[in-house]
């Protein structure tokens, strides 16, 4: 099936910054969405829920965690 979809100019920029995150073209990304979005409607087993949830989560940067002097409470309350 083909569609022809008018996006906001700025979903299509993010869409388009989250397929060349993932390498991907836009379209796969987008067929991958559906798809996706598709199968959330219907019965998915645990394995593949944790699957979704672990791509879920490959979208988001990676950050180191804070250290502990910057979660002090000390650091919290400090005016710098």
């Amino acid at each position: 099936m083909t569609l022809t979809i008018d996006l906001k100019p700025e979903v299509e920029a993010g869409l388009a910054a989250q397929a060349r995150a993932k390498g991907v073209s836009v379209a796969e990304y987008v067929r991958w969405l559906l798809e996706q979005f598709a199968q959330s409607g219907s019965q998915m087993t645990g394995e593949q829920r944790v699957n979704a949830l672990h791509e879920w989560a490959k979208g988001f940067p990676q950050v180191a965690p804070l250290s502990d002097e910057a979660i002090s409470r000390e650091s919290l309350y400090s005016r710098d």
